[in-house]
């Protein structure tokens, strides 16, 4: 029988953050196994480990194979299953550096000790932005039931990708992005399109400081509490863009309109394009 933990990321409290299922010896399991596992678990996304492909790198012991289904398919990349995955590590194996093969590329992880429980930090692939023709970001504010007056004109609507792809799309008021209800099968079906994991809803809040909710219809998920692999996309968008400096902490709110408040944290460094995400994380019983 399949050994799956439930750990939550980007919450120290199991009750908050974003759940994540972990299998961490996956070897015996195929695609469909691994896509029930995830369907049955119902959560956004299940991380699979399996051992590294050659010349991986990595200490012995600590680097790894990692693959994401979500109850519908499989992702090229998760950010807050890797999260819980390398949190479970570390209570196992210890704090220190993990190294993840993943369908997106080779992502490093960070475990270190925060209070009485770990912290891990994740370094995307290399990332990019692209422009969004106007008829997709016409069907996007159709299906979210968002007019376009209610867009910030300093987030420009892009595809920004650090391992997955995400569409940003700016709120000019928290109250807007507090009003969330959306055609779930007319989104999906963009999304699906153009091969988006999931939106990017932001509303800033500061200088460094943000408030963001992701639909996920594609995983079949109506919303993330928490999104790693967004919260890097933005990380090198709003970089790109010049939203923020080249060398940056942003921190951004996820999670409270429904419930399971999240905190990430977003590293930019000059001379260096990857995007460095962290955050918390906890075993749910």
């Amino acid at each position: 029988m399949t050994d799956v933990l439930r750990y939550t990321a980007f919450s120290q409290d199991p009750a908050y953050g974003n759940p994540a299922g972990v299998v961490l010896d996956a070897s015996g399991l195929d695609d469909d196994a691994m896509l029930g596992i995830a369907a049955d678990l119902g959560y956004s996304e299940t991380a699979f480990l399996t051992a590294p492909p050659e010349g991986l790198g990595g200490a012995d012991g600590r680097a790894f194979t990692v693959r994401y289904f979500s109850p519908k398919a499989e992702v090229p990349f998760c950010g807050h299953a890797t999260v819980a995955t390398a949190v479970a590590l570390g209570e196992r194996i210890g704090p220190g550096e993990l190294v993840f093969a993943t369908r997106a590329g080779t992502v490093p992880v960070s475990v270190t000790r925060e209070g009485e429980g770990l912290r891990a930090t994740l370094t995307s692939v290399e990332p990019h932005t692209e422009d969004l023709d106007p008829a997709d970001l016409a069907e996007a504010l159709a299906a979210l039931d968002w007019p376009a007056a209610d867009l910030d004109p300093q987030f420009p609507p892009r595809i920004a990708y650090a391992g997955a792809r995400h569409l940003v799309l700016g709120a000019a008021t928290r109250a807007r992005l507090a009003e969330l209800s959306y055609d779930f099968a007319r989104l999906e079906a963009l999304m699906r399109r153009l091969d988006l994991v999931t939106v990017q809803l932001v509303h800033r809040a500061g200088p460094a400081e943000f408030h963001v909710r992701n639909p996920f219809p594609p995983g079949g998920v109506v919303e993330d509490p928490a999104t790693g692999a967004a919260a890097a996309a933005f990380g090198a968008y709003a970089r790109e863009l010049g939203l923020v400096p080249a060398d940056s902490v942003l921190t951004l709110h996820q999670g409270a309109d429904m419930g399971r408040p999240s905190l990430l944290t977003v590293e930019l460094r000059s001379g260096d394009p990857r995007v460095r995400v962290g955050g918390a994380g906890a075993r749910i019983a």
